[in-house]
């Protein structure tokens, strides 16, 4: 938003008070002033009318896939929020990045926020998440509105973790270690932009050797986005978590329309 000019000065007599020129020159740059700035907010051209509308809470919720939407036989759960995969907690061996110690940190980061379920991090408006479990896998979807400088600086961030987390390892509170390795994933070409990781952690659990495997897809429409993380000791889940960002952008996508979504079956566990 402009600060308020102030009035300029006009041309000084013999007495060095203002000529009468003054008043009409001021109050001529005021309307004009005035006029630009009727004419950059109202009609349909200027970038208020234009913006996106934003996402709220019902429509968060109204966003979220079902059931029908991704196959086999994954079921609705209502514990979705309190998941969490001891695998991913572990101190990043920062000495086996021999040449590029700071990326260390950027792991560090991945494996925190992939146990937090936040890889872009806060929502600064309304959100919703809905779980779904298969045997030994899980899918949570998530939907979120972003400040955008932060979201596009999270998509961004995101996009360099195949190169400089590729491989590392990290050490869990008993001294146990984790090989993690990090690759592109392969989502499908929806929304405005998007970005797919798979992360695969090599560890023991209760003494047996153990794989987790995650497929994390991040889908942005405007500054709203879709979060999925799907995977689990049973190995990837490519196809459904494709599926869920596919059938899931046209649910969000026909939210901020003004649509409603068609309902789906939800068998809950």
């Amino acid at each position: 938003m402009s600060r308020r000019p102030s009035l300029p000065h006009g041309p000084k007599g013999m007495a060095g008070a203002p000529t009468v020129r003054v008043l009409p020159y001021a109050l001529a740059t005021t309307a004009l002033l005035a006029t630009a700035a009727c004419s950059g907010n109202g009609g349909g051209s200027g970038p208020t009318a234009s913006a996106l509308p934003r996402l709220t809470t019902a429509g968060a919720q109204a966003a979220l896939i079902n059931e029908g939407d991704i196959e086999d036989g994954w079921n609705q759960v209502k514990d979705a929020a309190k998941w969490s995969d001891t695998l991913l907690i572990g101190k990043v061996d920062v000495a086996g990045f021999l040449t590029a110690k700071a990326n260390a940190a950027d792991c560090q980061k991945l494996l925190d926020a992939l146990y937090d379920d936040d890889l872009l991090g806060k929502p600064s408006g309304a959100s919703a998440l809905r779980g779904f479990q298969q045997g030994d896998s899980r899918l949570l979807y998530q939907v979120a509105s972003y400040d955008s400088a932060e979201l596009s600086s999270a998509q961004a961030w995101l996009k360099t973790l195949p190169v400089k987390c590729d491989q590392f390892t990290a050490t869990d509170a008993k001294g146990g270690k984790r090989t993690v390795q990090v690759t592109e994933g392969t989502v499908p070409a929806v929304g405005d932009s998007r970005q797919d990781l798979r992360v695969v952690v090599q560890g023991t659990t209760n003494g047996e050797a153990t794989t987790l495997t995650l497929d994390v897809a991040v889908v942005r429409v405007g500054d709203d986005a879709i979060t999925i993380t799907a995977g689990g000791l049973g190995g990837a889940e490519q196809q459904s978590t494709g599926q869920a960002a596919t059938k899931g952008t046209q649910r969000l996508k026909d939210v901020l329309s003004g649509k409603t979504p068609a309902a789906g079956p939800a068998n809950f566990r």
